[in-house]
């Protein structure tokens, strides 16, 4: 493709072409080339419908939609010779378009503008993103799932403030992130269906007097419905907003299961092992086994969401409808999206090859007085005691176990006499962590039943 010295489209309004300096900051090429392909979808829609309409004729449409294919081929296969001249990728393919088919390629634009069409790739592309992220997120909740079913009744601590507190099951642990995926899941879908609006032929900003089917352009491009305010169709960038902003939360949600994988992996916690594949070496230390891929993921979580931040700093200011900031706002995008994705396979993967080390856990689940709560809640059922006044009592038979060394199930009989003279050795019914956990049949427990519950309620859905 010929590269221009400067950008014809502005016509007879300026004597002169931008200067270099002008031409760095105004040129988009550099990045916003990934809408190729949205590009041209929406190009070939357009003269379709321009066609059907009577706008142009039937083999002008022709050439143009068969011209568009060709320059796609040339992007796809790598022969494209992109022009920081022609700014963007919009001008990139008519002008290629033009030299591949001649005047047809000046009828393509009618009865729309770069404002409408941009919006439209941007949208298709985030469309696209969307659609990857809830194929990553099922992935991932599947691999979740798989884990939660093969451990459904191992005991493990679980933990507030990072101490033990009442023993829960693995199972139960990894179903917590399956709800959290699971949210995240529901926003991608909702953001999905909230931004299917084709901005197409809203024109500069207050639509076009050319005789043009919206409606055509948008079932061709898979669109619900044309967006229903031309001002609003151009300017709006709530949809990449939403995209951002759905993405921060699930990467927050990845990077806390990142930091529970760094914690749990080490040596001073082996409750799992990762497998070589989402592992790496030391290059001093030979005996290291070093989780960086868990370490990566909880470090995308800050750019994403400063890309959130970002954009939301370009859209805060700008009156309607278009305005030059708004090219700021596919960068951060882009490499949200990319970092996202990344982030969701990888969470995958580490979670299909994640080998949960089930005698560890249990050891951990016994230790740190997690059978505390248990034994207050036998108080209050078995000997009517009011919960406070257990709660009282059972201090005091943990502040006697730290002071003999040992745990609540291997105080005798007669230390927990000495604290309360009512207490029978029934109570040692409810001191094992198995028991522990196998109680607590609550709606959402941690109970091995309420866990298989729970797991063939989400394997219905996903």
């Amino acid at each position: 493709m010929t590269d221009q010295s400067s950008n014809q489209m502005w016509g007879g309004r300026f004597a002169a072409g931008p200067d270099a300096i002008m031409e760095a900051i105004n040129a988009s090429i550099g990045f916003d080339q990934r809408m190729a392909a949205q590009d041209i979808a929406g190009s070939r829609a357009h003269a379709a419908m321009l066609a059907a309409t009577g706008v142009i004729t039937d083999s002008d449409a022709r050439a143009i939609r068969e011209g568009l294919l060709t320059v796609l081929s040339e992007i796809q296969n790598g022969e494209f010779q992109f022009s920081t001249a022609l700014e963007d990728i919009h001008m990139n393919v008519e002008a290629r378009l033009k030299e591949v088919i001649g005047e047809p390629a000046g009828r393509l634009h009618t009865g729309r503008s770069r404002n409408d069409q941009v919006a439209t790739d941007f949208k298709l592309w985030v469309r696209d993103q969307l659609d990857a992220a809830e194929t990553g997120l099922l992935a991932l909740i599947r691999a979740l799932l798989a884990q939660a079913e093969a451990g459904a009744d191992w005991v493990m601590p679980g933990f507030t403030h990072l101490q033990t507190a009442q023993p829960v099951t693995w199972g139960h642990h990894m179903m917590a992130y399956v709800e959290m995926f699971g949210r995240d899941l529901s926003r991608v879908r909702d953001a999905r269906a909230r931004m299917n609006e084709s901005p197409l032929g809203a024109a500069a900003l207050a639509g076009t007097s050319f005789p043009i089917d919206r409606q055509m352009t948008a079932e061709a491009l898979g669109f619900d419905r044309p967006a229903a305010n031309s001002l609003d169709a151009v300017s709006d960038r709530d949809f990449a907003l939403e995209f951002l902003s759905t993405a921060s939360i699930c990467a927050v949600h990845l990077s806390r299961f990142a930091e529970e994988l760094v914690i749990w992996s080490s040596a001073q916690f082996r409750f799992v092992t990762l497998s070589d594949r989402f592992s790496t070496g030391s290059s001093i230390m030979p005996q290291k086994k070093n989780p960086d891929a868990a370490e990566l993921i909880r470090a995308k979580v800050g750019r994403i969401y400063g890309a959130n931040t970002a954009l939301m700093m370009v859209m805060k200011g700008l009156p309607l409808a278009y305005s030059k900031d708004m090219q700021e706002d596919k960068e951060q995008v882009f490499d949200a999206a990319d970092n996202w994705m990344l982030a969701l396979a990888a969470m995958e993967g580490m979670v299909k090859d994640m080998t949960a080390n089930r005698d560890s856990l249990a050891v951990a689940a016994g230790s740190g007085f997690s059978t505390a709560t248990d034994l207050a809640d036998w108080l209050v059922r078995v000997l009517g005691l009011p919960f406070r006044d257990a709660h009282h009592v059972t201090g005091s038979l943990v502040a006697k176990a730290e002071g003999k060394d040992c745990d609540l199930p291997d105080l005798t009989l007669d230390d927990m006499k000495s604290v309360h003279a009512d207490i029978t050795k029934d109570v040692y019914s409810v001191l094992g962590v198995e028991n522990s956990v196998n109680s607590r049949q609550s709606y959402g427990g941690t109970a091995p039943d309420q866990v298989r519950a729970q797991i063939e309620r989400w394997k219905a859905l996903v």
